[in-house]
């Protein structure tokens, strides 16, 4: 569907997948833009897989985004990434965070963490980068908004004013977070 884009953002269970996904949302609406949104918690609380799709354009119909139509996926998590690759299209940009955390089976010894999660996935679509946005978020002192650093990655790709990305981060985000998580917005335009 032409003027439409797809955002996938896919994560574990605590990562802030919703409030990204509620932040695109927020910024297409300050834009003037339709928007469909859709989340899949899973387990979200107990680490498990979260997904939510974003739509925005002219006119959205649906908010579920079909298989390989994807603009961009934003992955909190590699394994992540592999998971919902297929969602993306090849035309599609992979942004995805560079911090493991291992499931409740890895964690149990049933299985292992893949030694590359991306490998042969990289070079199927048009740009996949690999941003070390938990480290990032850490040096700001808080790991908790890697979400919004992985999110100014995005934005710089997005089309979209930046400008109304940070006033979506100040209409949503409790006050006495704004300010870092401009800076974690601002840290994420640099990759």
């Amino acid at each position: 569907m032409k003027g439409v884009t797809n955002v996938l953002i896919a994560g574990v269970g605590g990562q802030g997948t919703i409030l990204a996904s509620n932040l695109v949302s927020e910024t297409a609406l300050l834009l003037g833009h339709d928007v469909k949104k859709s989340e899949v918690h899973g387990l979200a609380q107990r680490g498990g897989s979260v997904i939510t799709n974003v739509r925005y354009g002219e006119n959205v119909y649906s908010p579920l985004i079909p298989d390989g139509m994807g603009d961009f996926l934003l992955a909190f998590e590699p394994v992540e990434a592999a998971r919902y690759s297929p969602l993306l299209s090849k035309e599609g940009t992979m942004l995805v965070n560079l911090v493991n955390i291992p499931s409740v089976t890895i964690l149990a010894r049933l299985e292992e963490y893949p030694k590359d999660p991306l490998a042969g996935i990289r070079e199927n679509f048009r740009e996949c980068v690999e941003i070390a946005a938990t480290d990032e978020a850490v040096k700001l002192k808080n790991s908790r908004v890697a979400n919004v650093i992985m999110l100014g990655a995005f934005a710089k790709r997005s089309g979209m004013e930046l400008d109304a990305f940070r006033q979506a981060i100040r209409n949503t985000v409790k006050e006495r977070f704004v300010d870092l998580n401009l800076q974690a917005f601002d840290k994420g335009l640099e990759f």
